[in-house]
């Protein structure tokens, strides 16, 4: 099983750019949700705040290295890239750009395509829209164009089978993805490169026949008891109290418990797993957030080996399990160290994949 490989997601929002600037107010960046956090009940820890590598802006070069160097170092074997594409024009791409025309840091890459139409609230409810998702085959033809020429030809792009990996987060958005799977593989045929291996989360659906394979996102929130309820209830407080959180309209839940739930669910497909580290996005939405606590290095650590064996006897180039996150900072989901607990989810990362 050594050859078993873990890529971990990146969110690349650690800039300012100016949709933000727009929509949020001057400078805003995820770093000004992560710093504005406060602690809901007795023993909630918020804000989650960065350790090593500390306020980075990954405009810099400099940011970009560090982070490749540091996950490394833990066993991480490449970064999966948020990509941010809506009919043509492309958002928060500053960190991707420098990445492509540095050719540093020298570390595997993919993309996955983050198709949500952007809103004025989190967690993709689609409230008041900032800017929305439009889509057609002429959109296809020229997004596929641009990965070709610009991405897929990188010497550092992964690869799955010679191929080069792309994934979709919502495929069920598109109108008709089968379409723009076979858009995106004629083109890049006629650019003289492989058909681009497709890869769908199945984040928001689960009937994605035609993908070459699926990611297996975690953490699947809807499996948790009222955790799309922000009203209070009898419930939310039965099911607080047996974690010690006197509360009718929090929602937390216990992370060794939600392990189980999410690894209990049986597919009857094949799948790429993807072990979340942690949750909590109540720097984004506060009092409306989700809460997974009593996260700990033993249960993040078990299910990584637990992922690890679900892909052991595939083909050695689908050795490969995704991480989330690498760095989302707002949803308290980050490998990268934080002033509680150090460097010990990359060091579970180490134990599994480098021991």
């Amino acid at each position: 099983m050594g050859n078993i490989k873990a890529i971990a997601i990146h969110l690349p929002q650690f800039h300012p750019f100016a949709e933000n600037d727009e929509w949020w107010g001057r400078g805003f960046t995820e770093w000004t949700n992560v710093a504005r956090a406060k602690p809901l009940y007795k023993g909630h820890y918020q804000p989650h705040l960065p350790s090593d590598l500390g306020y980075y802006d990954l405009r810099l070069e400099e940011s970009r290295i560090a982070q490749a160097e540091l996950a490394k170092e833990y066993g991480i074997y490449g970064f999966c890239y948020y990509h941010y594409w809506f009919n043509g024009k492309r958002i928060m791409n500053a960190p991707i750009d420098g990445i492509l025309a540095s050719g540093k840091p020298d570390f595997p890459f993919m993309l996955c395509w983050a198709n949500e139409t952007w809103s004025r609230r989190w967690l993709g409810e689609e409230k008041e829209v900032l800017i929305k998702q439009d889509y057609g085959p002429e959109d296809s033809y020229n997004h596929a164009k641009w990965l070709c020429d610009k991405v897929f030809i990188d010497k550092r792009y992964i690869t799955i089978h010679g191929r080069p990996a792309f994934m979709i987060y919502r495929p069920h958005d598109l109108p008709d993805y089968k379409q723009t799977i076979a858009i995106f593989k004629e083109v890049a045929l006629k650019a003289g490169l492989p058909e681009p291996f497709m890869i769908a989360s199945n984040s928001h659906s689960h009937n994605l026949e035609g993908f070459d394979q699926v990611m297996n996102f975690q953490p699947q929130l809807s499996l948790l008891k009222n955790a799309f309820k922000d009203h209070s209830s009898l419930s939310k407080f039965v099911q607080n109290r047996k974690l010690g959180v006197n509360s009718a309209s929090l929602k937390v839940y216990d992370y060794s418990a939600v392990k189980r739930i999410m690894a209990a669910v049986k597919l009857n497909y094949k799948f790429f797993p993807c072990v979340f580290v942690g949750w909590d996005n109540t720097a984004r939405r506060g009092k409306n957030g989700i809460i997974i606590a009593n996260q700990n290095k033993a249960d993040f650590k078990q299910s990584l080996i637990e992922a690890k064996n679900i892909v052991k006897d595939n083909p050695a180039d689908e050795q490969i399990v995704f991480i989330n996150a690498w760095n989302e900072w707002a949803e308290g989901n980050h490998l990268e160290p934080d002033h509680k607990s150090g460097h010990e989810y990359l060091e579970a990362v180490k134990e599994v994949f480098n021991g």
